[in-house]
């Protein structure tokens, strides 16, 4: 199962294209769609560059999702997790209760630890708080 272009696009619209690097809430440099690896306050990017880095680091997400999760899963279900993934990391993944229901068949009480990770850097944030909603939304369109 790969990323389809409705992951690409909830992770696009909740990092937002950010041409120039910053500090995300988390207080770590980040550039284009939430890229963090290898950036440094003052790099810049364009939206070209912006959407090869966002194709890019997708992949580890993904491959996370289908290592870690040992049950079927729909596309948007993988779809969901990819977004929460690319955004949280793997280690995230692998460490949470969600996953631990969501290989157990409990796929709607898994969907509902989603909007527990609504934090960054120590504070409820508005934006994750809507991200997270959307990522359930997506999960729970194909689950019975």
């Amino acid at each position: 199962m790969k990323p389809s272009e409705q992951c690409f696009a909830l992770i696009k619209e909740f990092e937002g294209l950010r041409l120039k690097a910053y500090i995300c809430p988390a207080g770590i440099p980040t550039i284009g769609y939430g890229r963090t690896r290898g950036v440094k306050m003052g790099d810049t990017c364009t939206p070209a560059q912006a959407d090869a880095w966002c194709t890019e680091d997708v992949e580890p997400a993904a491959r996370a999702v289908r290592t870690l999760v040992t049950v079927p899963l729909d596309q948007g279900q993988f779809d969901a997790l990819c977004s929460f993934t690319y955004n949280l990391g793997t280690r995230r993944l692998a460490e949470s209760t969600m996953l631990i229901l969501l290989n157990k068949r409990e796929y709607k009480k898994a969907a509902c630890q989603l909007p527990l990770w609504g934090n960054g850097g120590g504070k409820r944030l508005p934006g994750l708080v809507r991200r997270r909603a959307a990522e359930f939304q997506l999960f729970m369109k194909g689950t019975p």
